[in-house]
């Protein structure tokens, strides 16, 4: 019983049960897309079908990781068969737990008011992005902001975290910026500003069949 009900893994080497933080990221970059369609199709056409089906599968997924056991996770499974041949990466399970119920209580409420109570409204909206912003710095950066706020709270708690960021230690070369590379990031940004400003009108008319066949769509 004791290897069904329990969180992280014990890996020698390490004094803290551990977590492989390749296959969360995959399993955040899979809940990513779908919550991100899930969303766009409730804000741009108003058929709310696929975010509730999202946030059902979302809701039982992270449940099921933090009341029972990770590796029982649907998203998480499918995320060790998509890494597994990757070396591991093992960060500390107790920040990710951590993480794991704020995600329960964010997707909690979404759940009440938009499955339950088939309603729709700001706050389920602003829950929506806060979770999409969640999964997308965790996929995409490996920054796992609710292990930010665990840092914050219990300081000097936090163990392997990934990238090792827990540990203070100096940037490698590589990792350096300078002014050259702010102006750069400064100058693009402008460049996209420019680029509005000059084709914005041009970008919003019609674009035209190239082979002649008209796809008779709205483009909004």
């Amino acid at each position: 019983m004791s290897k069904i009900f329990k969180f992280g893994e014990d890996v020698e080497g390490y004094t803290i049960p551990v977590l492989n933080e390749r296959e969360i990221r995959a399993a955040a970059g899979m809940l990513f897309v779908l919550m991100f369609i899930a969303v766009s199709q409730a804000a741009m056409r108003g058929n709310f079908v696929l975010l509730k089906y999202a946030i059902v599968i979302f809701f039982m997924d992270i449940l099921i990781r933090v009341l029972v056991n990770p590796r029982f996770s649907p998203t998480l499974i499918l995320g060790r068969l998509i890494v597994r041949n990757q070396t591991p990466e093992y960060v500390g399970a107790v920040q990710k737990k951590f993480a794991w119920i704020i995600g329960i209580f964010l997707v909690s409420i979404m759940f009440i008011f938009s499955v339950v109570m088939n309603t729709y409204s700001p706050i389920t909206g602003i829950i929506c992005m806060i979770c999409l912003i969640f999964l997308f710095f965790e996929s995409a950066f490996g920054i796992c902001i609710g292990c930010k706020v665990y840092n914050l709270i219990y300081k000097g708690k936090a163990q392997h975290c990934p990238g090792e960021i827990c540990d203070i230690k100096s940037r490698h070369e590589i990792q350096k910026t300078g002014a050259a590379h702010w102006l750069i990031l400064i100058g693009f940004v402008l460049y996209i500003i420019l680029v509005v400003f000059l084709f914005g009108d041009c970008f919003k008319q019609k674009s035209s069949a190239l082979f002649g066949k008209e796809i008779h769509t709205e483009q909004r």
